[in-house]
């Protein structure tokens, strides 16, 4: 049988483990070895299989905004330290390590920009500060994003990744869900378009509040969305979850979301949204990004 084996060249036989791990990412969905840079160029999209692949907040920035429009408001926030809360170590220490390690302030990026040549206010979370997770910084630029669309008259776009409430603010941190939602009946009160894009994963108070009130909820491929973790649930009901539970596809098939849209189209779709919500003629962007 051995006549039949087709023998490995010198290339393939090398153990890519000796490779420098900083030039390749392995898919977690087809565990394909795909080249870093391929993977940047492609919106951290597998090319292989189609898997989403987190994408930082400067990403989703990049992706939703025309080059250059894009205006970061709220620098500067930094969250506080309510409760003195320690757990294996202080609350203060985590935050330091979490800005050290995301680059960010916080676990939100707020700004204004323009999408397609439309002026918009912009949110966009990001899971590598502490799970995503909401505590008052969050809450609050996210309020003054919308209250900034409310002042210019102009639509809201949230793009959540979740774990959801920060639970070392406590009730400081639940509070959030009461504030955004309030910042976002005031944008549906006037008329203001709000779309919600859902990634994963999108779970717990973030869920529970501004990641399902928009006007239109779009999610990516295979994210997860939910309150409670699936684990909690079976453990709390005794039984076993239906395959797919909690997913992108599971809630658009139970009307839980309007939309599943891959994150390479989704520029295209939210100016096609927005352009429908604001009486505004399709454009070429939109078109050219369906053709693809």
């Amino acid at each position: 049988m051995a006549w039949f084996r087709k023998p490995k060249t010198r290339l393939q036989a090398a153990d890519r483990r000796d490779l420098p791990g900083e030039l390749w990412e392995k898919c977690p969905s087809c565990g394909e070895i795909v080249y870093k840079e391929k993977l940047r160029e492609n919106w951290n999209v597998c090319p292989n299989c189609g898997h989403h692949l987190r994408l930082g907040a400067d990403g989703y920035v990049q992706l939703l905004t025309d080059e250059g429009t894009f205006r970061e408001t709220e620098r500067e926030m930094r969250s506080g330290d309510p409760l003195g809360f320690v757990d294996l170590k202080p609350y203060r220490d985590r935050l330091a390590a979490a800005e050290r390690k995301s680059a960010y302030g916080d676990a939100v990026v707020t700004g204004q920009g323009e999408l397609d040549g439309i002026p918009l206010s912009l949110g966009v979370m990001d899971f590598s500060f502490i799970g995503g997770s909401m505590g008052s910084v969050v809450g609050e630029k996210l309020a003054r994003a919308g209250l900034n669309a409310l002042q210019a008259k102009t639509p809201f776009i949230i793009v959540s990744a979740s774990g959801g409430a920060r639970m070392m603010e406590g009730i400081f941190s639940l509070m959030q869900m009461a504030k955004t939602s309030a910042v976002l009946a005031q944008l549906h009160e006037a008329g203001l378009p709000y779309i919600s894009i859902l990634t994963d994963p999108t779970t717990g108070g973030v869920t529970a509040s501004y990641a399902m009130l928009g006007d239109v909820n779009l999610a990516e491929p295979g994210a997860l969305i939910g309150f409670a973790g699936p684990r909690v649930i079976e453990q709390t009901i005794k039984q076993e979850l239906p395959e797919g539970f909690q997913r992108a596809e599971f809630l658009l098939e139970y009307g839980m979301l309007d939309d599943i849209v891959d994150r390479r189209k989704m520029k295209g779709r939210v100016s096609q949204l927005l352009r429908h919500m604001l009486g505004l003629p399709a454009s070429e962007a939109f078109r050219a990004s369906e053709a693809a």
